[in-house]
């Protein structure tokens, strides 16, 4: 018996406790506390997850804003757009304006081609459209290395676009000049492949952050910059990737949609042999 009014001794002391504690502040102190809480997690929660990605969303909605102005449309496609249906592809239109090129990823890094390279690349070309190859840098390989792979793998042929280097991380532990100097090594030994300057992919920032030297300015740009009027970058540039949730016929889910800043002409021109 002892034991138990001990015991129950104990009990109503932790709940007069509690009780202590929730009657130490009035009721819209708690309230507002909890408000505060959640607002707390709500705006935690758009700043890490929705704003970052508010063009999705957008995109999901239907109001996404495309560039008006340009008439020559493309896309770039890898193994994340599975198997394409190529004859529905052919006859695709964005906004009202005929597929004109398709940008390939071929390889990442010194070791990995992407899978469906090699049938993207020939279907490309087999159903009319003007084709482009590009790389996806990694920092965890030489860009000598990297450059090899590229040229071993992917077989450019007159008409085709200038090769493409996808560079969008820096290396946290490499400063931006010896960055510098990895990038132009792979653009320089592509370059004398082929006799033509490399297309450079990146996003506005890191170009203005990471190759904002003169030497870069010697090369096509092909910017991504999403769901905007124009593109932020002041310098020259020949395509800008404005959005990565367009849908197309012949193709399951997303894909990116690009435009060229020129007429048909001028793209032709730009290809391997259009000089």
């Amino acid at each position: 018996m002892t034991a138990k009014k001990h015991a129950s001794k104990k009990s109503s002391s932790r709940r007069k406790s509690k009780k202590g504690i929730l009657n130490r502040y009035p009721k819209w102190a708690w309230w507002a506390g909890g408000i505060s809480v959640v607002a707390i997690y709500v705006w935690l929660f758009y700043y890490f997850f929705v704003g970052p990605y508010g063009f999705r969303w957008r995109a999901i909605y239907g109001d996404a804003k495309y560039p008006d102005g340009y008439e020559i449309r493309g896309i770039d496609i890898s193994h994340y757009q599975g198997k394409i249906d190529w004859e529905k592809l052919q006859g695709a239109m964005i906004e009202r304006c005929p597929i004109r090129f398709i940008m390939i990823k071929a390889t990442e890094g010194s070791s990995r081609l992407d899978e469906n390279f090699n049938d993207n690349f020939r279907n490309a070309l087999d159903y009319g459209f003007i084709r482009g190859a590009y790389h996806f840098w990694s920092n965890h390989s030489s860009a000598r290395d990297q450059a090899y792979f590229f040229l071993k793998k992917a077989k450019l042929k007159e008409g085709d676009l200038p090769p493409v280097l996808d560079v969008e991380h820096k290396p946290k532990d490499m400063s931006v000049e010896d960055f510098q100097r990895e990038v132009l090594t792979w653009l320089h030994i592509v370059e004398d492949k082929y006799h033509v300057k490399p297309i450079i992919y990146t996003y506005y920032k890191f170009k203005m952050k990471y190759l904002g030297t003169p030497v870069f300015d010697d090369y096509p740009y092909w910017i991504a910059h999403y769901y905007v009027d124009k593109v932020e970058y002041q310098g020259e540039w020949k395509f800008w990737q404005h959005t990565d949730a367009g849908r197309l016929p012949g193709i399951k889910g997303y894909v990116d949609f690009n435009l060229y800043n020129g007429s048909y002409y001028d793209l032709k021109q730009l290809c391997i042999g259009g000089k």
